[in-house]
C-alpha cells in the first residue's frame, strides 16, 4: 500500500511518527480499536448519534470502499489507527463529495485531521471531486477548527440543526 510522508503535510514535529495510508479491509479491526481512543463526545460529533462505540454498520461500508466515489485514508501511529478520514462522491453531482474526519481523542487538535484532509482532498481532486460538503454540529468547535485549518474563509450555511460547509478543493475553481 502506499504511505503518504506526513512531514510534508504537518507543519509540527508531533506528527513526525504517524503513517497516513488508503484505508484497507484489513483495517477493520484498528478501525473498531479506535473506538477506545473516543469519547462519547467525539462518537456524537462523528455520527450524529449516541451511540458507545463505532457502529458495525460503518466498519462494514469502509470495508467495502470502492476507492473511486468512496474511498478513506488512515493514520497510524505504531500500528494503531488515531484517525480516519473519507469522502463519499454524491451520485446526483459527481464534482462534490461529502467529507467525514475521526480523530482519537488523544490526537485532537495536534494535526492529525488536516494531514488527513489534505491528502484526501488531493486523492479526490485526481478523481475529479471539485468540492467536499460537510455537515457540522454547531458546537464542535474542534471540527471547525480543523476545517479552517484547510479552508481558513470557510463560512457555513445552517441548515436542520447543522453547519453544512461547502469547500473547494485546495488549487481548484470552487
Amino acid at each position: 500500500m502506499t504511505q503518504l510522508a506526513v512531514r510534508g503535510a504537518a507543519r509540527t514535529g508531533p506528527l513526525d511518527d504517524v503513517r497516513v495510508r488508503p484505508y484497507g479491509t484489513a483495517d477493520g479491526a484498528r478501525l473498531r480499536g479506535l473506538s477506545d481512543r473516543l469519547s462519547t463526545r467525539s462518537l456524537y460529533a462523528r455520527f450524529f448519534s449516541g451511540t458507545p462505540r463505532i457502529p458495525d454498520h460503518y466498519v462494514a461500508i469502509m470495508n467495502g470502499l470502492d476507492h473511486w466515489d468512496r474511498d478513506a485514508l488512515v493514520a497510524l501511529r505504531d500500528g494503531e489507527m488515531i484517525g480516519i478520514a473519507e469522502y463519499c462522491r454524491d451520485a446526483d453531482r459527481p464534482g462534490l463529495a461529502d467529507l467525514a474526519v475521526l480523530v482519537g481523542d488523544p490526537w485532537q487538535r495536534r494535526g492529525v485531521a488536516t494531514v488527513l484532509v489534505r491528502y484526501l482532498a488531493q486523492l479526490a481532486g485526481r478523481r475529479g471531486v471539485r468540492a467536499f460538503g460537510a455537515d457540522v454540529l454547531p458546537g464542535n468547535r474542534e471540527a471547525v477548527l480543523a476545517l479552517h485549518g484547510v479552508w481558513p474563509d470557510a463560512v457555513p450555511a445552517y441548515r436542520d440543526g447543522l453547519a453544512r460547509y461547502v469547500l473547494p478543493l485546495p488549487g481548484r475553481p470552487g
